[in-house]
């Protein structure tokens, strides 16, 4: 056990837990061990309101990668209880791995919408992040725009993104082929390649680099990348970029901007499934989601429950409320169909 530790990064609501500590403590009452594929900071307050609501110690471990795949390999001995990860296909990926089991739970199911969580109750949407795009304030006068739009010839040359392997690129293009049929889809990916400025590279915020160099004039991003940048005192310049662009949300005035998630789910061999239950519909009441959807500059799930000021700065928009269960289902078409038409390779493929 812990070998297959050994390594991980590991933080306590208030305090710091070394490997043999959280091994030891797998099951243990009065904690709940988490596994998390987002950073130390942005948990520990959602980490110290749990502990301090319910007495009930929080043990994290965090690692950029193979969290779910450690789970699995740890199998029965597992200390994991919850998973909290970002990105539908993270959250399917893990249920696929069958290191998840379903939770049944009314205030869970009453907080989150129903599009927002598994049809089996095996993962559950916490915030949302909507694809929108990023939009030069001195070269793109419109004020709306659809992701169809992005085919149309008069965008040639002028759309920079990342990997269309990338997950969030998955993500939306997935959700072009549940909303549109693989063949339109195709064809609409197709017209977005022959668009682009350059072959896709860099991530979110290096498209809006590219915006304020003058190198294209719109991008595909996620919201929660301007609250980085225009908050971002390590790397001021940041700020700079943002102000160079504005954020435009695709079909708002029909089917809705395409949304993904972060979210939890419930180990299968949880040691403390009591606690984790109870850290589970915490995280999905009116506090954790305020908490945590300001801290990341995203958008709580449960209605009723207000974005921060910065976030509200952005605009409203309306969300695509197709189930994310329906875009999980085409993320392998839509990375076979990445590769087919050669996106990755740019405009001269």
């Amino acid at each position: 056990m812990k070998s297959l530790l050994k390594g991980i990064g590991l933080a306590a609501a208030g305090c710091a837990l070394g490997t043999s500590a959280m091994v030891a403590s797998a099951q243990a009452e009065g904690e709940v061990n988490v596994y998390s594929y987002r950073q130390p900071e942005l948990i520990q307050p959602l980490m110290e309101a749990f502990t301090e609501k319910t007495g009930v110690k929080a043990n994290v471990v965090f690692a950029k990668k193979g969290l779910a795949e450690r789970i699995q390999a740890e199998g029965k001995n597992s200390p994991a209880d919850v998973l909290l990860s970002v990105d539908i296909g993270r959250l399917q990926g893990a249920k696929d791995l069958g290191i998840t089991q379903p939770v049944i739970s009314d205030v869970i199911n009453n907080n989150i919408p129903v599009n927002l969580r598994d049809a089996d109750n095996h993962w559950f949407g916490l915030t949302t992040r909507a694809r929108v795009i990023y939009a030069s304030k001195d070269r793109v006068t419109q004020d709306s725009i659809t992701y169809e739009e992005l085919a149309d010839p008069k965008w040639r040359g002028r759309i920079c993104t990342r990997s269309g392997q990338h997950d969030y690129s998955i993500g939306l293009f997935a959700s072009m082929i549940a909303n549109k049929g693989e063949a339109e889809a195709q064809k609409w990916l197709e017209a977005v390649r022959d668009n682009l400025a350059r072959k896709p590279t860099g991530n979110d915020r290096a498209q809006v680099k590219s915006i304020f160099a003058g190198e294209c004039d719109i991008s595909l991003g996620n919201t929660y990348y301007m609250g980085k940048m225009q908050t971002n005192t390590k790397d001021p310049e940041q700020k700079d970029w943002a102000a160079s662009v504005r954020i435009l949300f695709p079909n708002t005035e029909d089917r809705g901007t395409h949304v993904n998630i972060t979210g939890m789910v419930l180990a299968k061999n949880a040691p403390n499934k009591d606690n984790a239950l109870t850290l589970m519909e915490f995280l999905a009441s009116d506090e954790a989601q305020a908490i945590y959807a300001a801290k990341n500059f995203e958008y709580p799930v449960k209605p009723g429950v207000q974005t921060s000021d910065l976030v509200a700065s952005w605009g409203s928009f309306k969300a695509d409320s197709i189930s994310l269960s329906d875009i999980a289902a085409n993320r392998t078409k839509a990375s076979e169909m990445v590769d087919l038409i050669g996106f990755d390779n740019g405009p001269s493929s």
